[in-house]
């Protein structure tokens, strides 16, 4: 139905930077709401940065100032832009998309559900 697509992550040292993209595909009518989520070892997952597609953000606490997510509507992608990474920034990513198919805006159900991606690992280290 949807599949996203993440690209980048990998390693970075204390301090330093990372993006990370994705990109959906699929019989999609709309996307209201794009974002990043995140889960360490031993750790729920937890959302880091969501976006809406009116370009309203919302993020963590703990990566305000430092992280920033953006969005192109025409290619159906999302990024996040990682700065001053600090080594509990450490976990895999996964991006999440709202979307409402087609079949769900033509024939009226109007639903909007999540969809994931596989996931990228971040890792913050010296």
């Amino acid at each position: 139905q949807v599949l996203l697509k993440e690209s980048g992550g990998g390693l970075a040292q204390p301090g330093g930077s990372l993006r990370l993209s994705c990109a959906a595909f699929g019989s999609i009518f709309s996307i209201p709401t794009m974002g990043w989520y995140r889960q360490a070892p031993g750790n729920q997952r937890e959302l880091v940065a969501s976006i809406s597609d009116g370009d309203v953000a919302n993020y963590a606490d703990s990566v305000k100032g430092r992280f920033t997510i953006s969005r192109d509507n025409g290619k159906r992608s999302v990024y996040l832009q990682m700065d001053s990474l600090k080594p509990e920034d450490t976990a895999v990513y996964y991006c999440n998309a709202e979307a409402m198919l087609n079949d769900d805006y033509v024939y009226g159900s109007l639903a909007v559900n999540p969809y994931w991606g596989q996931g990228t690992q971040v890792t913050v280290s010296s």
